[in-house]
């Protein structure tokens, strides 16, 4: 019976640490960041990558959210697509706190190719 509980405890743990969209994100507050990419983490359950961007002579790096890798690669992305050092745009929604982490549904790069991420708020006007 203890091996249950134990069980069941790691599975909750797991689910806890998984938030909504709409639980972190504010899907009125779009913001488009230009900057530096400083690191990325392809990994799951979220790829995240770093982004150095400055304003007013600030730099604030902002922690960037997709989805899985999985969801990422059925859209075109592979993990060599973000390279440290180039420069990107991201178009995002802001975490609801404020902090300097958003959920991003479209990257454009300096090129000018665009790749979309597939977020839950996938229909987003394109800017």
């Amino acid at each position: 019976m203890l091996v249950v509980g134990l069980n069941f405890s790691a599975a909750t743990d797991s689910l806890d640490a998984h938030h909504s969209f709409a639980m972190e994100y504010d899907d009125k507050k779009p913001v488009t960041l230009t900057g530096v990419v400083s690191k990325i983490e392809w990994a799951n359950p979220h790829v995240r990558f770093y982004l150095d961007v400055k304003d007013s002579g600030q730099v604030t790096t902002w922690e960037l959210t997709m989805p899985s890798t999985l969801n990422l690669l059925r859209r075109g992305w592979t993990p060599r697509l973000l390279v440290i050092g180039e420069t990107v745009t991201a178009d995002a929604f802001r975490a609801r706190d404020g902090s300097p982490l958003a959920n991003v549904w479209l990257v454009t790069f300096k090129d000018g190719r665009k790749v979309t991420t597939g977020t839950p708020v996938d229909e987003a006007p394109v800017r």
